[in-house]
């Protein structure tokens, strides 16, 4: 049974699945928390992430706080749709929190690299190299937490519900991003 998580138990579980890296993590904690919990944490995450937006005004701040949020609901609905279209057996629940696990902190951690980064002129040249990364690393914990939160096999059942997820997120992202313009 799925349970309501405090932000310290969230933490701790981050850590968890950060440092083993691996399904098994993933696993043990899926069921600690639910999709409302992972809204919190992403919510949070992406308010201190998108901090330096601020210098924009409180408008672009705004955006990309409801922006992030929308787009993080989005790809785990389809997720969960598309893997249990594939055979998964995972609720919307698990796999909300199983992606705030990971996604939440890199996202952090990104915004603090972005900014100490844009600090100076030779940081700025090695911003994009810093998104790629993050960006590995997200689909790689994005795997992990996928077929875990789903029980799905290793390799194309798990890979296929990521594609997807990411192509209709995409251009649900993009009208999002489009409205609030």
């Amino acid at each position: 049974m799925t349970r309501r998580s405090s932000i310290s138990m969230m933490l701790a579980h981050s850590r968890q699945v950060l440092t083993e890296r691996n399904v098994e993590a993933f696993e043990r904690v899926e069921k600690e928390g639910t999709l409302l919990d992972a809204i919190v944490y992403v919510a949070i995450a992406a308010a201190l992430s998108s901090l330096f937006s601020l210098v924009l005004g409180p408008g672009a701040f705004l955006s990309t706080l409801v922006s992030t949020v929308l787009g993080f609901v989005v790809f785990v609905y389809i997720v969960h749709w598309w893997g249990t279209q594939r055979g998964g057996t995972g609720t919307v629940d698990e796999v909300a929190y199983s992606f705030a696990l990971f996604w939440a902190p890199l996202a952090v951690l990104l915004g603090v690299v972005s900014l100490a980064l844009a600090i100076t002129i030779v940081g700025i040249v090695l911003i994009p190299v810093a998104f790629l990364a993050f960006l590995v690393l997200d689909v790689w914990f994005a795997y992990m937490a996928t077929q875990a939160s789903l029980n799905l096999q290793p390799g194309w059942p798990t890979w296929s519900v990521l594609l997807l997820a990411a192509l209709a997120s995409f251009l649900v992202n993009g009208v999002i991003s489009a409205i609030l313009a």
